[in-house]
């Protein structure tokens, strides 16, 4: 790895840079973010400069090697309205790290998954991080909602998938109107992040863990 990466490089200029990339990439409808059932409540966010221990993974899902583009099957993609074929890419912040970006034409909302595989989850709850991270869990993994103090257009969460490793996916507004507020994006990519964990627990063969 080209030096250790830490959240600091995931502050809002960091955070805004994504955005930048991700434009015209990523859409889903607004109202997804809510007609798929209530948003989950979130506990009290951690403050920047703390740091945490999540619970234990159920089990592994290492992403070495994987297709990120692979990870959502055709059906899961169509269930969570992506419309287009998905876009390969890498993330520079994070060692070339494989990720898809995924789009629907008939709105203004935007997803990207990305493979970390240098970089534990614990990244963004480092002193260094200038985020709000929230534990939570999905599909049973420990994972973090990651809000950035003054960006209002993407909401991230991180999921505890193996040692050293973890799977990222940013959902944010792309001029949707009304827009989407930062509630519906954070439980946006919740919903994606599901889908990508049962994916890649379809690939390995792990057994249906705890829905999150």
């Amino acid at each position: 790895m080209r030096g250790r990466i830490t959240a600091a490089r995931y502050s809002l200029p960091g955070l805004l840079s994504l955005l930048l990339l991700l434009s015209g990439c990523a859409v889903l409808p607004t109202r997804n973010a809510t007609d798929s059932g209530p948003v989950p409540p979130e506990p009290v966010p951690l403050p920047a400069e703390s740091s945490t221990s999540l619970p234990p993974r159920p089990s592994d899902l290492p992403l070495r090697g994987l297709d990120p583009c692979g990870v959502l099957t055709e059906r899961q993609r169509a269930a969570l309205g992506f419309d287009r074929d998905p876009l390969p890419g890498v993330e520079e912040g994070f060692d070339d790290a494989g990720t898809c970006s995924y789009r629907n034409s008939r709105a203004k909302v935007g997803a990207r998954i990305a493979l970390i595989t240098e970089e534990g989850v614990n990244v963004w709850t480092s002193d260094t991080a200038q985020v709000k991270a929230t534990p939570v869990t999905v599909e049973g993994f420990p994972a973090l909602v990651i809000r950035t103090p003054g960006l209002r257009l993407a909401c991230n969460v991180a999921v505890d998938v193996a040692g050293g490793q973890h799977l990222s996916v940013l959902y944010r507004d792309d001029g949707a109107k009304p827009p989407a507020s930062l509630d519906q994006l954070c439980a946006g990519a919740r919903r994606v992040a599901a889908a990508a964990v049962r994916g890649l627990r379809e690939e390995s063969g792990t057994a249906t863990g705890t829905p999150g």
